[in-house]
């Protein structure tokens, strides 16, 4: 039974392994993200909390899922050159993966458990959900899709400060 996010790997969006504990001492900040969504926008927010904070120690991963209205359809490439083409994004994409139902990662199974929403739902309610993990590889907080990157900033600083 995995204890802290290091406990994971994921592919990258190029297809390539990255366990996670690469990141070990580091806060991490995590996302469902899809490309045709009302949220989409947020991807330039992410990028501002990446240049802003990542030379502090903070990782921004956005993992695509096309789980929700089938937002985000493409290929893990076609995914990568949307976001570096419209929004800059320069932080870690990884591959598109389900954080929901039997298919579901097992970092997002992890996530979900240990951070569930509102009423004690597990489940991710739509894209652009997003962790807080701190440093010891605990999550810290979860936040709603509504909630932008911007309105992060304060948990972010306090997690760098932990």
């Amino acid at each position: 039974m995995a204890q802290t996010l290091y406990d994971f790997e994921a592919l990258d969006i190029a297809g390539q392994p990255v366990p996670l504990s690469r990141f070990k001492g580091k806060p991490l900040l995590i996302v469902n993200t899809a490309s045709a969504c009302g949220f989409t926008p947020q991807f330039a927010g992410l990028e501002e909390l990446h240049k802003a904070y990542g030379g502090q120690g903070l990782v921004v991963l956005g993992f695509p899922c096309n789980q929700f209205g089938r937002q985000d359809p493409g290929s893990n490439d076609e995914i990568g050159a949307f976001c570096q083409k419209n929004y800059g994004v320069s932080f870690q994409m990884m591959g598109k993966i389900d954080v929901n139902g039997s298919d579901a990662h097992p970092l997002y199974q992890w996530l979900t458990r240990e951070a569930p929403g509102l009423l004690g739902s597990k489940a991710i309610k739509w894209n652009f959900t997003k962790f807080l993990v701190g440093r010891d590889g605990q999550v810290r907080k979860r936040y709603a899709p509504t909630d932008t990157p911007k309105s992060l900033a304060k948990d972010v600083e306090a997690a760098l400060a932990a």
